[in-house]
């Protein structure tokens, strides 16, 4: 089982680490400008891409889980109106969002706190990098339908390549093209229409014969529609929660200077690093436990649980080591001014603890997705996201920027432990 917890995590790994990988570029190339602004202007623009694309994450989720389990049940043609249907509203949705682009950006910068040069430069990141709306969003779920399909490697493949792709087209348009914050959105925009293109030569190489099963009267069939749109109506609200969390972090972050604002930016990419590797399992666990559960072997799906703990806790450790050693010289990656990383560091020490505060919230994910247990998680995510919020405007006042990471750190502390006392009535064990 470890080996099939490996099998399945390595790849997702190796594609997570690419996207923290392209963050931490992004952040380079912006500051090493010649001021903080710049650095500023991508993180808040991040933000209302975080707003949404993670605002659509919940179809990859809700696809990941359903599709294991069809998997598990061996039943084809609903593995192939999974996936049908999960584009379907997957490419509506971004024609929709390139229609609605202007409104977006009005109401997301009147939202965001931030000095007028770092909204006006947001604006300008944002309205290039919407382009890639349509692509990114049918991604999504094609990379949840593969991972329910027990095959990270076809993910790992594309994300590497369009990683690799952003980060060079980034460098090349800020570097030789002096593009700024416009070059690093069209970087991500090109890479995102290649990354289609080189999955839908994948998906023709192994699948193609999930085509036959194709019947767009199926795909609109109200029942299937309903099904899936129930569950990932639940992860919506819960993917809602945590952009809620980030976008005010960010928001609040800008409000108290453009100084704790690129310092904020530059940790925040700690946390991104330490996310991405622990949801490689995380992944691994949405396809095993999707299994499991499909095929009603509970003695595997517990030993499943107990399995990938025991990883996360070790890399816990580690990234906590790796932090507490070497969180100054991972600043100096991100930014080259000394005043950033001044600031920074006086809140490193939360990015030291939050391993150990946020590796549990992370396989409880995978293990809720892969279950299909979707109401629950959204339940326990309200109660983290309360925790987040009463903490912050009970110690702001007194701590100021402290206020936030200790919020941060109790947020992800408090997933881990609901999703923990709400363990033993996940569906399955009522089945």
């Amino acid at each position: 089982m470890n080996r099939e917890i490996l099998r399945l995590a390595i790849p997702n790994i190796l594609t997570n680490l690419t996207v923290p990988l392209l963050g931490m570029v992004d952040m380079h190339l912006m500051g090493y400008q010649d001021s903080a602004v710049f650095m500023g202007a991508v993180a808040l623009g991040g933000v209302i891409f975080n707003f949404v694309y993670w605002g659509f994450a919940f179809l990859r989720m809700s696809l990941s889980g359903m599709a294991a389990q069809a998997y598990g049940r061996e039943n084809t043609h609903e593995m192939a109106m999974l996936l049908f249907r999960g584009l379907f509203l997957a490419l509506s949705a971004g024609f929709l969002l390139l229609m609605a682009q202007t409104g977006i950006e009005k109401l997301s910068l009147l939202v965001l706190e931030g000095s007028a040069e770092v909204k006006a430069l947001a604006a300008d990141y944002f309205y290039v990098r919407i382009w890639a709306a349509p692509a990114a969003i049918a991604l999504m779920v094609i990379y949840g339908w593969f991972l329910g399909m027990q095959n990270a490697l076809y993910p790992m493949i594309i994300s590497i390549s369009i990683n690799v792709v952003n980060i060079v087209s980034s460098f090349i348009l800020v570097k030789y093209f002096d593009m700024k914050v416009e070059g690093v959105a069209l970087g991500s925009v090109i890479s995102q229409y290649l990354g289609l293109i080189l999955t839908i030569v994948l998906f023709l190489r192994k699948y193609k014969y999930i085509l036959k099963e194709f019947n767009f009267g199926d795909i609109l069939k109200r029942s299937g529609l309903l099904s899936f749109l129930n569950v990932s109506g639940d992860i919506f609200l819960r993917t809602l929660c945590i952009i809620i969390v980030f976008t005010f972090f960010t928001s609040k972050s800008a409000g108290t200077g453009d100084l704790i604002l690129a310092a904020n930016s530059a940790l925040l990419q700690f946390l991104f690093l330490f996310s991405y590797f622990l949801d490689g399992f995380a992944y691994a666990a949405e396809a095993l436990i999707g299994k499991f559960t499909g095929s009603k072997n509970m003695a595997q799906f517990k030993r499943t649980v107990k399995l990938l703990f025991g990883w996360g806790v070790v890399f816990a450790l580690l990234f906590t080591a790796l932090y507490g050693f070497g969180g100054t010289t991972l600043l100096r990656v991100f930014t080259n001014q000394d005043d950033v990383i001044d600031v920074a560091k006086e809140f490193l020490p939360w990015l030291i603890v939050l391993p150990l505060t946020g590796f549990a919230s992370y396989i409880w994910d995978g293990v809720y997705i892969g279950a299909t247990a979707s109401r629950l998680m959204r339940n326990t995510m309200l109660l983290a996201t309360l925790v987040f919020f009463v903490l912050f405007y009970t110690m702001k006042g007194q701590y100021g920027n402290h206020a936030l990471w200790i919020a941060m750190n109790c947020f992800m502390l408090g997933r881990g432990v609901f999703q923990t006392l709400f363990y033993k009535n996940l569906p399955v064990f009522r089945n």
